[in-house]
């Protein structure tokens, strides 16, 4: 018997930096959005160890992999003594901002809880989830989630958000999240967490609720990614200039995306955009994680284009 799960990327819709931490890290506000360009991982019954094969070339798949990472994780928790085989085919790009090695952990956590016949509920994944990595609860949960701390303190947002469709254009950038946080050109936001959400977040929740995109799609961190990156800036500028609602980058990036009310939109969109990027189309997807059933679900998510 194998098990299959379908890991969705993530977008922020909205990531404001607040201050510095005593363990380090860094305290963030944001909106996560899941979109439905995804990873999938199989998993099947194994005696022997956790083994890990990928499509993807050149992505380790030791215990560098945050797939056998969580798997060992789960193992060691729960004092399971069984193995797994664990299958990982990429389509959402590396390091590109869209949490795809932390939708992979959450899908591991998923499948090997289910395969083992754990039967853990999610509350006894989630601080697993916590330790593999800021995403990765969010992850487990996805759809579309207030998160503050460093990201792993969840909150349902308010509301139901609209069915919109996105355009990711994935440049051929490596950005350092600890490089950007590290960045003179960051100008964080120092008003105290403790005192409840920011008024800048405030305000961008109320521009959500009203489907104020332009008012409300923002990343604080894009000040230091375009100084150093001056393309992303141009990739945001034609997405706007081409009919984009708002546009933003992903996290850390290098993403950046647009948001748009429908897929006729999004797709002729992308099209233009096309020449010289790879570009996804993806519509907001409900959910983190989705178990296949059926073989056919594989070919449901957005087109790609290089």
């Amino acid at each position: 018997m194998s098990l299959i799960v379908h890991s969705n990327a993530k977008i922020n819709l909205y990531l404001d930096v607040l201050e510095r931490r005593r363990d380090g890290f860094t305290n963030i506000e944001t909106v996560f959005q899941s979109v439905a360009l995804y990873d999938t991982l199989e998993a099947t019954p194994h005696a022997g160890d956790i083994t890990l094969e990928c499509n993807a070339p050149g992505l380790p798949v030791d215990g560098r992999n945050l797939v056998l990472r969580a798997a060992k994780l789960l193992q060691a928790a729960s004092g399971c003594d069984q193995g797994a085989r664990l299958r990982l085919h990429k389509r959402i790009p590396i390091a590109a901002g869209l949490a795809g090695g932390s939708g992979n952990a959450a899908a591991a956590l998923h499948l090997l809880n289910r395969l083992w016949g754990l039967n853990w509920p999610l509350a006894r994944l989630l601080p697993l989830a916590g330790q593999l990595g800021s995403d990765v609860p969010f992850c487990l949960v996805g759809g579309t989630m207030l998160a503050t701390g460093r990201g792993d303190r969840l909150e349902a947002c308010p509301g139901t958000p609209p069915t919109c469709w996105t355009v990711l254009v994935h440049p051929p950038l490596q950005i350092g999240a600890g490089d950007l946080y590290a960045s003179p050109q960051l100008t964080r936001n120092t008003e105290p967490r403790f005192a409840g959400r920011t008024a800048a977040f405030r305000a961008a929740l109320r521009a959500f609720d009203k489907e104020f995109w332009s008012a409300f799609v923002f990343n604080r961190m894009e000040s230091a990614a375009f100084a150093w990156h001056p393309e992303l800036a141009e990739i945001k500028a034609s997405l706007l200039s081409a009919g984009c609602l708002a546009a933003a980058m992903s996290g850390s990036g290098p993403t950046i995306f647009g948001v748009c009310t429908d897929a006729a939109s999004a797709n002729a969109i992308a099209a233009k955009l096309s020449a010289g990027h790879r570009v996804n189309v993806a519509a907001f997807a409900p959910c983190g994680l989705e178990e296949e059933v059926a073989a056919s679900h594989a070919g449901a998510q957005g087109e790609t284009r290089e």
